[in-house]
This record gives C-alpha cells, sequence and structure tokens, in this order.
C-alpha cells in the first residue's frame, strides 16, 4: 500500500538525532530565546522580530531593514512588522536614504533608546545567569568553540540568511 507507514529499520543507532551538534544547537538557542523572551515581552510587550529589530538599531546606530534583515536572519516582512510597531510605540525613526530613494534608514528616537539601554541591560544579566548556570571556564569554552564555528563558516558580523529560508 502506497503511503502507509514502514517499520523502523532494525539496526539501532544509525543516528542518534539527540547527539546531533546541528539539531542540539537549534534546540538550546530556541529555548534559550524563549525564555528570554518571556523577560522582556512581560516588561515592554514586544515579540521576538521587534527585540531583534531594536537591537540591530541601537548596536548599529542607523540601519535600513534590509540591514536587519541581514544582521538577524528575519524576512523582510517580520522586519518591516516589527519596525511599524516599534514606529507606533515611538521607537523608531524613519528617515529617507540620501542615496537610495527606494529605503529608508531607521534610527532610535530618544524613548528608543531609552528602551534599547534598559533591554541590554536586561540581557546582559541573563547572559550572567547563563554563564552562572554553566560555570565560568565551561561559558568560555563554549563562547571560544561558537567563535570557532562562526569564523569556519564566514558567520562574523552581519549574518547572511540562507537564500531559501523564509524565517
Amino acid at each position: 500500500m502506497q503511503g502507509a507507514a514502514a517499520p523502523a529499520p532494525e539496526a539501532p543507532g544509525l543516528f542518534d538525532l539527540e547527539d546531533f551538534l546541528p539539531y542540539r544547537l537549534n534546540r538550546i538557542s530556541e529555548e534559550i530565546s524563549q525564555r528570554f523572551a518571556r523577560e522582556y515581552k512581560a516588561r515592554y510587550g514586544m515579540n521576538r522580530p521587534e527585540w531583534r529589530a531594536i537591537a540591530v538599531i541601537g548596536t548599529r546606530g542607523a540601519v535600513t531593514a534590509r540591514e536587519i534583515c541581514d544582521d538577524s536572519t528575519m524576512h523582510k516582512t517580520k522586519v518591516s512588522r516589527a519596525v511599524s510597531a516599534m514606529e507606533r510605540r515611538r521607537w523608531v525613526h524613519r528617515e529617507g536614504h540620501e542615496s537610495d530613494g527606494r529605503c529608508e534608514v531607521l534610527t532610535l528616537t530618544r524613548e528608543g533608546w531609552r528602551v534599547f539601554e534598559e533591554l541590554m541591560t536586561m540581557a546582559r544579566a541573563y547572559e550572567a545567569e547563563l554563564e552562572e548556570a554553566v560555570g565560568r571556564a565551561p561559558f568560555g569554552n563554549l563562547l571560544s568553540g561558537l567563535q570557532a564555528l562562526e569564523r569556519r563558516y564566514g558567520v562574523t558580523g552581519p549574518i547572511r540568511p540562507a537564500e531559501d529560508e523564509g524565517d
């Protein structure tokens, strides 16, 4: 019968997904991100795309939506919605790009800077909790390992999403 479930192979241990590094990195990254998201959502009512966008704008100072997409690996639709929501809250200011009329430069307003600074304080405290949970030396080793992987795969500075990824 076509489309019927097939029995599992008899040979156990062919592949253990729980030990596959990309799977584990993705799973723990999602868990860590969701826990932090609960904190900023409770305080500011913001979602993850808004957090990512304000973090990029605040870190870089002035950016285009395309640069937020590149730095955060978010699809342009998510970035557009996040920027619009932050603009309604008066956290973001849009201004025409001096050399490209098709895009706008995004900067934080005074209130946006206040929120960004509070968020960065929260982020540093959260990272300190993670370091404490793991221990200083293992945490340092983890960061070194991640840095080595980032160098190996050219993931430094702005992150470029895979061409086929829609976030």
